[in-house]
């Protein structure tokens, strides 16, 4: 996918007991970068929400949700 990334969210849910976020990227980490995926999502909410019941989300680890934008009217903000 080409286009525009916007504001990165970090997403948190130790062991499962409620997803965190902190805006911003996580600028520095002890653990190497373990791989990424794209997601689709109709909002943010959405993607947060898939991205905290991740196994790594859930092991305590992080996940950084971009929202990216196509340039195509559906991902333009209304």
């Amino acid at each position: 996918m080409m286009g525009r990334a916007g504001t990165p969210v970090q997403v948190r849910n130790p062991d499962a007991t409620g997803a965190r976020t902190t805006k911003g990227p996580f600028l520095t980490a002890a653990l190497p970068l373990a791989g990424f995926g794209i997601i689709e999502a109709a909002t943010l909410e959405e993607a947060i929400e898939i991205a905290s019941k991740s196994p790594c989300a859930v092991a305590h680890g992080v996940i950084e949700v971009w929202p990216l934008d196509d340039g195509s009217p559906e991902s333009q903000p209304t």
